[in-house]
């Protein structure tokens, strides 16, 4: 095996090794060869036997090398990566725009997406708290969690929730993976095929998702730029007889709205009337500078469910949220939590106590509230000249719900988009009854890119 290795300072010698070896394969298509010793190659090579070990191991991690024990490495008959490459295919096939989102071909500009640029993160404070858990947490970081989740973490969201006029004791918090997981828990608890829901339209499409599955009735409340329309509401109450309602409190997905004092009483209200329990989504309540009344706050967590989230601020893939429910709810979500997934994740449970102990979190949220800013003032103004009409203007957040005036369906938009290497959302996916529409958001957070600034300007 003649293998050579270019010096690289800029890559670990370990990288440099196992893309040696990958490249020799793919070039002789050796497949069922025997590769060289432990021994002999880090000889050949003048590396240390652990280089070429972890070399070997990350081959066959990767499908292109296979271990016999007693006998060496031989390269396989197939290499993974073919594999993955067709199920990234198989996965476009059958995916709808908004799971297209989610596909990461290393091109495509996110415009329509609903999480924040990953250059924004500031992985130096994270690799931190990382740093301060592996340090300091005792093996319990590698059991299950406690059925509510992180003691510690309940008693600091409590704290957080006190900011928001929120009083809920840490023993009515359930910890969850994300938002997403809450709502799921929500959902398999208190629905079952058949019932009536509302929800506001637009709206969160992942939720649409999750009632589908649970085969109820889900009618939509109007949005407007103060919140849930209180008429419509009120009309529909009279009408149907809904289980919940699930409410988008601050910086509503997809219209970047938000709840006005005298929309939340008036909702509580005809809550209070009808007897009907409302689950409040304000998972964007840390993009918020100064908080505005919360439902749960002026209901004292009595009719209404909180539900709150760490994704968006800190990390899509750090899944840490949480339920405030009234005490005697506790034990059935609970119970539907352990059912369907056990526990939470203490890593990053402590992750996230961490960041908020020693103020690290506050200090992220300040940064991010006036970065956010100031791409929603430049994500106007491109709008504008472009000649977009926008749904209501949004006092924070990162979504924008506008329409072009010369377009009738926003599927011609993404369609266009698409072309220009743009991913957007197109407006029928944040309806429940998934009606064609002219309306589609913007995520302002990646308004910055020249491209996405030629897009809003001239989209036609």
């Amino acid at each position: 095996m003649q293998l050579q290795i270019e010096p690289d300072g800029d890559r670990p010698l370990v990288q440099q090794v196992t893309e040696g070896l990958r490249e020799w394969i793919e070039r002789h298509e050796s497949s069922g060869v025997r590769l060289p010793s432990i021994r002999r190659l880090s000889s050949e090579l003048n590396v240390s036997r652990n280089i070429v070990i972890e070399a070997y191991e990350r081959l066959v991690a990767l499908g292109w090398v296979r271990s016999r024990p007693g006998s060496g490495f031989y390269v396989a008959e197939r290499p993974m990566e073919a594999d993955e490459q067709g199920a990234r295919s198989g996965m476009a096939d059958v995916s709808g725009e908004m799971w297209n989102q989610f596909q990461d071909d290393g091109n495509s500009l996110r415009l329509g997406c609903g999480w924040l640029p990953s250059e924004w993160r500031e992985e130096e404070v994270f690799a931190h708290a990382v740093r301060q858990v592996t340090r300091h947490t005792s093996s319990g970081l590698f059991d299950y969690s406690t059925p509510l989740g992180s003691p510690e973490l309940r008693a600091l969201i409590q704290e957080r929730l006190r900011r928001l006029s929120i009083d809920a004791d840490a023993n009515q918090l359930l910890m969850t993976g994300g938002a997403s997981q809450a709502l799921d828990i929500i959902v398999r608890w208190l629905l079952r095929p058949g019932d009536t829901v509302f929800v506001e339209t637009p709206g969160y499409y992942n939720l649409f998702g999750l009632l589908h599955l649970q085969r109820v009735r889900i009618i939509g409340v109007r949005r407007t730029a103060e919140g849930p329309d209180p008429e419509h509401l009120e009309a529909l109450l009279e009408r149907y007889s809904p289980k919940l309602f699930f409410c988008n409190s601050v910086f509503h997905n997809p219209t970047g709205t938000t709840l006005s004092p005298a929309v939340a009483h008036r909702v509580l209200q005809l809550a209070e009337r009808h007897d009907m329990r409302i689950v409040e989504d304000d998972i964007y309540a840390d993009f918020q500078h100064d908080p505005t009344p919360r439902l749960a706050s002026l209901d004292g967590i009595r009719r209404v469910i909180y539900v709150g989230s760490f994704s968006k601020s800190l990390s899509c893939s750090l899944r840490v949220g949480f339920i405030a429910a009234p005490p005697g709810m506790l034990k059935p979500l609970v119970d539907v939590k352990m059912l369907s997934n056990i526990a939470t994740s203490p890593f990053a449970e402590q992750v996230v106590a961490t960041l908020l102990r020693n103020g690290a979190y506050r200090k992220l949220m300040e940064r991010l509230r006036v970065r956010l800013a100031a791409q929603m003032a430049r994500a106007m103004q491109l709008v504008r000249e472009g000649g977009w009409e926008i749904y209501a203007v949004p006092r924070g957040g990162m979504f924008l719900w506008v329409r072009h005036p010369d377009v009738e369906s926003s599927s011609e938009l993404v369609a266009l988009a698409r072309h220009r290497g743009i991913r957007l959302s197109p407006g029928h996916v944040f309806l429940p009854d998934a009606d064609d529409s002219p309306w589609l958001r913007i995520n302002v957070a990646y308004t910055s890119d020249p491209e996405a600034a030629a897009f809003l300007r001239a989209p036609l």
